[in-house]
């Protein structure tokens, strides 16, 4: 029998900074794996092509560590409203500063990506690369995602307040809305059809066709506030279900093995039905879930995510991400190896050692210290506020 932690809306969680690791390598590893034609390999092939689903993994715990202030408002008798203002402070500091770092590396010095377009640039500077034709990139391809959660960062106070404001749609009655919310963007690819768009512009990669990912990580908030907040019995069946840890290894392994069969669609660029693409987005948050859910809602220890090194890999995964294709194009021009012509363990290997010396360096020298400066203002500012005379 699993057990349910008594603070299970703590603050940090160390295990999610190892998630974040293994989230970033699998990315890394999928886009190796297809560029040196590993996925064309018997069974191992579409295991390592279908690592894309690692990035339902970071939009089920976006949607888990972000939704938190607004499930917790909902739970409480007395709730506070979170403070936006600060909340796009942090999104801004946290995202475009090392972002923009990797745009200008890459446009300035990747011969393939050199003489981008003002059109290009703009658009990846300010990540609306999805919404402009033709503007996805050489070194950047894998940005549509950040792209993607950029929008969902930008509609999540008002998809918030919508929840908040409405009446009756608290404690409770939210889960169901949710998980209804989800379903329902699964019809996105229907949508996409009915819509005539530019050449070059694909709407299946625009936010709510990934809803349902999102809304994997904002049900664990929901779970994990009425825990916290409101009490609700610690042995209900669906907190023990999601915190067993062999069960939900059991669903992630059957959701993920589903997906790396013809079901899910083909691993790479092939094209994919509409019936493809909802299997996929369907199985994709159900191994988030799966995955995120235990470490979440059962107590440690978890050895492996906990570590230190996969706690400094996991403050390092932005970069990693970021920074990776990037770093793939110059290890095949660096080491004369040509792309889609295997070595695919040696690039691996190349690639992995590079990528986390450039995202150390990136995390070290641009985003720790940016946040560090922006906690020191706006403590001196609290305090500034605290010691000034109100006037009655």
């Amino acid at each position: 029998m699993t057990d349910i932690p008594a603070a299970p809306s703590r603050r940090f969680y160390p295990q999610l900074e190892g998630l974040r690791a293994v989230a970033s390598l699998g990315v890394l590893t999928t886009h190796v794996a297809f560029q040196t034609r590993a996925t064309q390999w018997p069974v191992i092939g579409e295991v390592l092509g279908r690592l894309d689903l690692a990035v339902a993994l970071f939009f089920a715990l976006s949607g888990f560590l972000l939704w938190r202030p607004y499930a917790a408002a909902a739970w409480d008798d007395r709730p506070r409203r979170p403070d936006v203002i600060r909340y796009f402070r942090h999104r801004l500091v946290r995202i475009w500063p090392a972002y923009t770092l990797v745009v200008a590396v890459v446009f300035l010095l990747l011969p393939q990506a050199r003489g981008a377009s003002l059109t290009v640039w703009l658009a990846n500077l300010s990540l609306t690369q999805v919404f402009v034709p033709l503007t996805l990139a050489p070194g950047l391809t894998q940005m549509w995602s950040l792209s993607v959660e950029v929008t969902f960062y930008a509609l999540l106070p008002l998809f918030g307040f919508a929840l908040y404001r409405l009446r009756g749609v608290r404690a409770g009655r939210r889960l169901p809305l949710l998980l209804g919310i989800a379903v329902v963007s699964l019809g996105w690819t229907w949508v996409t059809r009915l819509v005539s768009l530019p050449a070059g512009v694909e709407a299946r990669n625009w936010l709510p066709g990934y809803l349902s990912w999102f809304i994997a990580g904002l049900l664990l908030s929901e779970v994990t506030a009425a825990l916290a907040v409101a009490g609700i019995d610690r042995c209900s069946r669906v907190v023990r279900v999601s915190a067993n840890r062999p069960l939900m290894l059991g669903v992630f392994v059957i959701a993920y093995g589903l997906a790396c069969t013809p079901i899910a669609g083909p691993v790479g660029l092939g094209d994919m039905t509409h019936a493809t693409y909802v299997v996929k987005m369907l199985l994709g948050a159900v191994a988030a879930y799966a995955v995120l859910a235990p470490l979440v809602l059962s107590d440690g220890p978890f050895p492996f995510l906990d570590s230190a090194v996969m706690n400094a890999l996991g403050r390092w995964s932005y970069g990693i991400f970021i920074w990776h294709l990037a770093v793939l194009s110059i290890v095949f021009g660096l080491f004369g190896i040509p792309m889609f012509a295997g070595h695919s363990v040696t690039v691996w290997v190349l690639t992995v050692v590079a990528t986390i010396a450039v995202s150390a360096a990136s995390y070290a020298f641009v985003e720790e210290p940016l946040r560090s400066w922006l906690s020191r203002w706006e403590e001196q500012r609290d305090a500034r506020a605290e010691e000034s005379p109100v006037v009655a």
